[in-house]
């Protein structure tokens, strides 16, 4: 072989190399969405987000089901998953190994902040409930098994100096699961977590023969806080959110993070954050909560989890100090 063959050889050997590369970049990844029961916020919003992913990163994105935020960290822990939607205070507790992560520690990193999740405590007319202390004695569902509503419900109970498992007979269902049940007079009150609206409670407020009742309890956002952390916050379900809904409901809130762990390349978790501000238009048109989806809050809302790199490079860019 003379010298100029071996020139070529070496070329073609190279060129097929970075075909081979450039082809085995291109191929599909796929990305795993942790998000809720099919009756929230976060099922819709992460069908929305999977979409734009889909389409825009050349990444196949899914998803899916869960039991909700805790779920979801787990999922992320077991690496079943890549990003994930959760509550402020579920996701504190995975980062430091407390509650229902006590002893496994997830390594979480905050892609972004997201909305305000918004408590509900629902009930109808009928049941007799007008206040928190009147769940006393009540069927109650505190969400379901898995679900970052569970976690906050708990702490909302006690703060109104409540035993969750001697003052209540208690269910464990989701958002939709729970509406079922209410129409069906088998609990009398429910508790969920989530954006407004959410779907299932407009069902039940839709539903002919019920009148919807929303259970005020903002009043107890400081004693959670007090044992819990600067977590919660005082807030109001306007009324008219829900069909019939005729006065504000003060409620409390918790902001809602999507979440990745530490192993996501800072391009990755560039590039997802750049995608969501770039095509929030689309994320609004499945769920007004994405208007929710601003730079502002990034600092403001004070996420307990760390900021990735990635992520903290992208609000850099727009201005942001960190």
């Amino acid at each position: 072989m003379n010298k100029i063959t071996k020139i070529v050889a070496v070329a073609a050997l190279l060129l097929g190399g970075g075909l081979f590369l450039n082809a085995a970049s291109a191929q599909q990844k796929t990305i795993a969405i942790g998000t809720g029961g099919t009756g929230g916020v976060y099922y819709p919003l992460g069908g929305g987000l999977a979409n734009v992913i889909s389409k825009y990163m050349g990444i196949q994105a899914t998803a899916e089901v869960t039991g909700g935020s805790v779920d979801n960290l787990k999922l992320i822990h077991a690496d079943k998953s890549e990003v994930a939607f959760s509550m402020a205070d579920a996701a504190a507790d995975a980062l430091k190994g407390e509650g229902k992560f006590s002893g496994n520690k997830v390594d979480l990193r905050t892609l972004m902040v997201l909305y305000p999740n918004r408590m509900h405590v629902v009930t109808i007319e009928g049941t007799g409930i007008e206040k928190m202390t009147d769940l006393k004695g009540k069927r109650v569902s505190t969400g379901s098994p898995g679900s970052a509503t569970e976690v906050m419900a708990f702490r909302l109970i006690e703060a109104a100096g409540l035993d969750k498992d001697k003052d209540m007979k208690r269910e464990r269902l989701g958002a939709a699961e729970s509406v079922n049940a209410i129409k069906d007079r088998k609990i009398d009150v429910f508790f969920w977590v989530g954006g407004i609206p959410t779907s299932a409670v407009t069902d039940l407020a839709a539903t002919p023969g019920v009148k919807l009742k929303l259970v005020d309890h903002a009043e107890y956002v400081d004693k959670m806080n007090q044992k819990y952390g600067n977590l919660y916050s005082k807030g109001t379900i306007k009324a008219g959110s829900y069909p019939g809904q005729t006065t504000d409901n003060a409620n409390a809130d918790v902001w809602n993070i999507l979440v990745t762990d530490s192993k996501m390349s800072d391009k990755m978790a560039y590039d997802l954050v750049k995608l969501i501000f770039d095509h929030k238009p689309e994320l609004v048109a499945v769920h007004r909560e994405a208007n929710s989806f601003v730079l502002e809050t990034q600092k403001q809302a004070n996420s307990p989890v760390p900021f990735h790199p990635g992520a903290i490079k992208y609000f850099k860019e727009k201005g942001l100090s960190f």
